[in-house]
């Protein structure tokens, strides 16, 4: 989890493979209207994320429910959105990356063929409510490589 940029998709889909796990980018589950909105700088709203939440958790549920191993990458931004989440698997956990606004931005304008642009960072870092004492999950320095993160993440595990 974490804002735009921040290596959801990369660290998630490296984890997934040292994981063997299967790996869905949630920015995939995204409507057209959705990526169009975002496209054009305009943050999205609850209203907008709801069906697309309600797709990543019932992913998350059916990969509960057949025992397969998931790795998902999806924004995450609010306690609501990670409960609703959390209702397709309760044992799901966190991995938030997070960094300071410069690196971020840094990173979103060397990306290249991506829909969300700079712009929507600060309303991203403006709604993001980082993990709580009570959630399931570890915060992570994204200024460490990509590799040390996913040790971190696996040496987090319970």
């Amino acid at each position: 989890m974490g804002v735009c940029g921040c290596g959801k998709s990369s660290v998630g889909g490296r984890l997934a493979e040292s994981l063997g796990a299967k790996f869905l980018e949630g920015d995939a589950f995204h409507s057209p209207a959705n990526v169009a909105k975002m496209s054009a700088g305009t943050p999205l709203t609850d209203a907008d994320r709801a069906e697309w939440l309600l797709q990543l958790m019932a992913e998350i549920r059916n990969a509960r429910e057949t025992g397969a191993s998931l790795v998902l990458s999806c924004s995450a931004l609010k306690r609501r959105y990670r409960d609703l989440l959390r209702e397709g698997d309760p044992e799901l956990r966190f991995a938030h990356l997070a960094g300071d606004r410069e690196l971020i931005a840094n990173r979103m304008l060397a990306r290249i063929n991506h829909y969300m642009p700079l712009s929507l960072l600060d309303s991203q870092l403006n709604v993001l409510e980082p993990l709580q004492a009570d959630e399931a999950g570890i915060t992570l320095d994204i200024r460490k490589e990509p590799a040390q993160l996913i040790t971190d993440i696996l040496n987090s595990n319970p």
